[in-house]
């Protein structure tokens, strides 16, 4: 439809830079951005520094690959759906968190907690974001629903919509996934503020916040890794 803002224009009511400069401007500043992080690795001299960001890059796509594999999946639950979000989004955390630690030269066990601080807090940080498409103005939140029914994603909380709301509630947002309709997408959003389904999203949040939480105690306490522990803390209360 005419009226149907591309995905590609704007993102939480932003313009993105493809819709400011252009498609052509945009992937060429994707791919001297890549080429600069392939610099800065070399500038490392180090192969332990190559390889995280070589894995990490690796499991992103097959993260991304993945997410295509179960688009107009009704079926999907929430553990198949943390699956995708470690992967294709809090996999960078994870690695960006654990070459902190590599590049101090720290020992392995804080390494490790350093990792699963960055995999937990980037986990909360996409979860929280499936929330945000329920806030906003009518538009903006219709754009950003829209856009996901229209690719058949089934977000957390479509998920716990599904399993929480009445047979013929769950059938109808069932129905959308797989058709990428999105002709009942008031009444969706409806069942989903009703049955409970954001503040079970919200709680599935917290529960990752937790873990980064708990693995930022490991930390030698100051103020850096102080910042961090309150950083997980107000992810919960991300409103943007």
């Amino acid at each position: 439809h005419d009226d149907v803002v591309d995905e590609s224009t704007l993102r939480r009511g932003r313009a993105t830079a493809n819709e400011v400069f252009g498609n052509p401007a945009s992937v060429l500043v994707g791919d001297f951005l890549y080429s600069r992080a392939f610099q800065m690795m070399v500038e490392t001299d180090s192969m332990r520094v190559m390889q995280i960001l070589a894995d990490a890059t690796n499991v992103i796509a097959e993260g991304e690959v993945l997410q295509l594999m179960n688009m107009h999946d009704a079926t999907l639950d929430q553990a198949a759906y943390l699956r995708v979000i470690r992967s294709k989004t809090a996999k960078l955390f994870e690695a960006s968190s654990r070459l902190a630690a590599v590049l101090a030269s720290a020992p392995a066990p804080l390494e490790d907690a350093c990792a699963e601080y960055g995999l937990s807090l980037g986990t909360a940080f996409q979860v929280i974001d499936d929330v945000l498409d329920y806030d906003g103005d009518a538009a903006e939140m219709g754009k950003n629903l829209g856009d996901d029914l229209r690719e058949g994603k089934a977000t957390l909380p479509l998920i716990l919509a599904m399993q929480a709301a009445k047979q013929n509630e769950a059938a109808t947002i069932r129905e959308a996934i797989e058709t990428g309709s999105t002709a009942e997408l008031a009444s969706i959003v409806d069942i989903v503020r009703r049955c409970g389904a954001l503040e079970g999203t919200r709680a599935a949040a917290a529960e990752q916040a937790q873990r980064a939480i708990n693995a930022a105690r490991a930390f030698p306490p100051n103020e850096y890794t102080n910042s961090l522990l309150e950083l997980a803390a107000q992810l919960l209360q991300r409103r943007s």
